[in-house]
């Protein structure tokens, strides 16, 4: 099952279910404990609950006459790094002086885990994101995304684009948090997969297109199979001391990196295809500093 938020073309926001026919709605009645995605996706089946409001009315709308948006309330954004040999290899090229700690990590029992945004930091499909006015290289990282409830489960995927200002982290490490978190600094959606079972990792594909003035600028692809850690791995230790009372995505790191010689430059458009999610689209802005 696919979820998403929505805006109607009368400018009302709502919830439906991605069908081939169109967008089934789903009906909130204003007594009812869930009013939101959010709700949905933290309840006990959230497969259930979401064909039982839908059921209500069994609205349809053509997916054309809708606008999709992240799919997020609001949870915290966190990211995993160094999760990919690709991002292992990048991250030691782009800081000499912190190369050791990028190769331990990777190896590490402990991943690295970080705070990545707040909804209000976040673009949905078709919603600019940014490259830090003061960053000179930075470049999209194509990311599955985990669905966690506030009990530490994995409910659902969907598409993460964690942006990164790869000069500002290179400088220091001890400047993640700007080369990271900003203004329009991450990336969600279409939608949220809710899997029957457990996702097929070696056939969940991730595809990373960038178009400048046209053209293709660059393409690359991995797959989630060659992420080193495990889903419940990344979950456990994202709720070590940590409470997740509204729940969380967690971006489980990239496996695609451009090369040394590209940034990200205003007017391109991001593409993130993820197998069985569908492609989160962005177009990307600069101001100058």
């Amino acid at each position: 099952m696919l979820l998403a938020k929505v805006r109607l073309a009368d400018g009302s926001i709502r919830v439906g279910i991605l069908e081939d026919s169109g967008v089934r709605l789903i009906e909130f009645i204003p007594d009812d404990r869930c009013q939101t995605l959010a709700d949905i996706l933290h309840a006990a089946d959230p497969q259930g609950l979401a064909l039982r409001l839908a059921d209500r009315t069994s609205q349809s709308v053509d997916s054309a006459a809708v606008s999709l948006l992240a799919p997020i309330d609001h949870q915290e954004v966190w990211a995993a790094g160094v999760t990919y040999k690709r991002s292992q290899v990048a991250r030691m090229q782009e800081s000499e002086s912190a190369a050791s700690h990028y190769d331990k990590v990777y190896t590490a029992p402990r991943p690295e885990i970080f705070f990545k945004a707040t909804p209000n930091r976040v673009a949905g499909p078709g919603q600019p994101l940014r490259v830090r006015s003061d960053s000179r290289w930075s470049v999209p990282e194509p990311e599955l995304a985990l669905v966690i409830n506030p009990q530490l489960q994995l409910v659902g995927f969907t598409v993460g684009n964690d942006m990164s200002a790869r000069d500002i982290e290179g400088e220091n490490p001890l400047y993640l948090p700007q080369a990271k978190v900003y203004n329009q600094c991450c990336g969600l959606g279409p939608c949220v997969l809710l899997p029957d079972g457990s996702l097929p990792r070696a056939a969940t594909k991730i595809t990373l297109t960038i178009h400048r003035s046209g053209a293709v600028a660059f393409t690359g692809a991995t797959d989630v199979d060659q992420m080193k850690r495990q889903f419940d791995e990344l979950i456990a230790w994202l709720g070590r001391e940590n409470e997740l009372a509204t729940g969380a995505f967690l971006l489980t790191g990239t496996g695609v990196v451009p090369p040394d010689d590209f940034t990200l430059e205003d007017g391109d458009s991001v593409s993130i295809e993820i197998s069985g999610i569908g492609t989160l689209t962005n177009p990307i802005i600069k101001t100058r500093a």
